[in-house]
């Protein structure tokens, strides 16, 4: 059965943070994987939309971008055809009974919806699409609909948590500011041990979004407390493994019909 995680903070509003289980994917993407491009059967892909689609909002058409680390989010009004999926990196609707996705593995996916003006949104938010502005113009394109910033809700989903995110010196020059200092706590010689979720939470609150709030699970480390088995699909932890392919979750927000 597929699983999810979901918050408080977005009560009322149908969403999910969605685990690796509970799919159809077999091999090493076993469960319920939902990116294209992971040497994945596209159809048992579509299943596991399918499946998570129909969990958090039964009868909803999903829309998902074509996601490249940009930071640039697409207002949606009506579903597209795949072929016509804008390249971006944040979605965002108005629009009843449309429910919208994005797909990670160790990025943060964001979840946000102004309740009172009927507005959701949903973003990827990796360091590159961070830092360049992905969270900005998620806020902005939710604003042009009638959204406003203190009245956002947030939730920064299941992400590579600090202590297994280990960058190196160049990395770490892409953040110059001392303002973002904070978030880098020093490794191995060369390196740190990056906050990539309160790096986000930063970013949230500078765009006027009031107290976001973190799940707080690492996909390259979280287990389930049962068999021990690995909670989320990871690129960091796939890469270290060794392994040829890894899969990615998806996380969804959508509005009744």
């Amino acid at each position: 059965m597929a699983e999810a995680v979901v918050v408080d903070v977005l009560r009322g509003i149908p969403h999910g943070f969605m685990t690796k289980w509970g799919g159809v994917s077999q091999g090493e993407v076993a469960g319920l994987q939902c990116g294209f491009g992971a040497g994945d059967d596209d159809s048992h892909v579509r299943e596991n939309r399918r499946i998570a689609s129909d969990m958090v909002l039964p009868g909803a058409t999903l829309v998902t971008p074509y996601q490249v680390h940009s930071a640039k989010a697409a207002i949606v009004t009506e579903p597209w055809a795949w072929e016509d999926r804008p390249q971006v990196d944040a979605v965002v609707t108005d629009r009843p009974g449309l429910l919208l996705g994005i797909v990670t593995a160790d990025c943060a996916p964001v979840l946000l919806a102004d309740r009172d003006a009927g507005i959701v949104a949903a973003a990827h938010a990796g360091w590159r699409g961070a830092h360049g502005g992905v969270i900005e113009a998620t806020v902005e394109a939710m604003v042009s609909l009638g959204a406003q910033p203190s009245r956002i809700a947030a939730a920064i989903g299941p992400c590579i948590a600090q202590e297994s995110y280990e960058v190196g010196d160049s990395f770490r020059e892409n953040f110059p500011l001392d303002a973002d200092a904070g978030f880098f706590e020093p490794g191995r010689e060369g390196h740190w041990q990056f906050d990539l979720e309160g790096y986000v939470a930063k970013r949230l609150r500078g765009a006027g979004v009031p107290l976001p709030h973190a799940v707080s699970q690492d996909t390259y480390s979280a287990r389930r407390e049962d068999d021990g088995a690995f909670e989320y699909y990871s690129y960091r932890r796939a890469t270290h493994r060794h392994e040829a392919n890894y899969g990615r979750q998806i996380s969804l927000i959508g509005l009744p019909g």
